[in-house]
């Protein structure tokens, strides 16, 4: 990746489930080093995007890359210099916390002769010595989510992805977490996240905001709220709500639940 490259950028990034569009032509870069945080309502298609940029999911039409990886012809290479931390739980919970993390190091090709010292380093980082026999089962919240951070670290990836880390975490743990995010972009950690907590968002460096599969709104969150005298007026959630709406949202907004009602329609088996 040259100097001036972005760490992510796509272009007109499409993705459709049978009739549904859930991402409809999306443009965005994200520097090097830079928090950047995805916002939208339920459906707004964030998780899809994300989903994309990661290779979960390949983009119907459209361009993305990592780090100068294409996400169609080079998923492999972009999975090796990215880590992820899901919505929801990845983590086995029949395991153990050290049998988990040694489990990743496999799946990364950590090699063999650095696997002890990774998964080590890993436990404390996410102050988890002391629970390593542990079975993840019988984790906290808090403590399953800092296991996935750490286990999203051990490879050293040069790009952190996450999707809505702290849903479920009480103050003490989303504090933690932040804070854990925060260290590591001192080391240069390129970090794009989607939220529904608006406060996060006000802390990142550039927001973008999705409604119904497009970005609406894209700057940093002083740029994204009206100024008055050079002052902002508002707040984030002021900005959001005016862009996306008031009303509430029921599942029939989210693509899935769309795509369900369709399949319904049409007959045919949906996953």
């Amino acid at each position: 990746m040259s100097v001036n490259a972005p760490a992510i950028a796509c272009e007109g990034l499409v993705r459709t489930f049978a009739e549904v569009e859930a991402v409809r032509g999306v443009s965005l870069t994200v520097a090097g080093g830079e928090l950047f945080a995805l916002l939208g309502p339920n459906g707004a298609g964030k998780t899809t995007t994300l989903h994309m940029l990661t290779t979960v999911r390949e983009p119907t039409r459209g361009t993305a890359s990592v780090l100068g990886f294409d996400v169609r012809r080079e998923a492999a290479s972009v999975r090796g210099v990215i880590g992820m931390v899901f919505q929801e739980p990845a983590l086995d919970d029949r395991l153990t916390a050290r049998e988990n993390l040694q489990m990743h190091a496999v799946l990364y090709a950590i090699p063999r002769a650095e696997t002890a010292a990774a998964v080590d380093r890993a436990l404390a980082w996410a102050s988890l010595e002391q629970e390593a026999t542990r079975t993840v089962r019988t984790f906290s919240g808090g403590m399953k989510r800092r296991l996935e951070l750490a286990r999203a670290l051990m490879h050293d990836p040069q790009v952190l992805f996450l999707d809505e880390p702290t849903v479920g975490l009480d103050p003490q743990a989303r504090r933690h977490l932040w804070e854990s995010v925060r260290s590591l972009r001192r080391e240069g950690l390129t970090v794009f996240m989607t939220t529904h907590y608006l406060e996060e968002a006000e802390g990142c460096d550039r927001v973008a905001i999705m409604d119904r599969g497009e970005v609406i709104a894209l700057g940093s969150p002083a740029e994204l709220k009206p100024q008055v005298d050079g002052a902002p007026l508002g707040s984030l959630e002021d900005v959001f709500l005016d862009l996306t709406g008031r009303e509430l949202r029921d599942e029939e907004a989210t693509p899935r639940a769309r795509l369900l009602a369709f399949g319904k329609r049409g007959g045919e088996h949906t996953r």
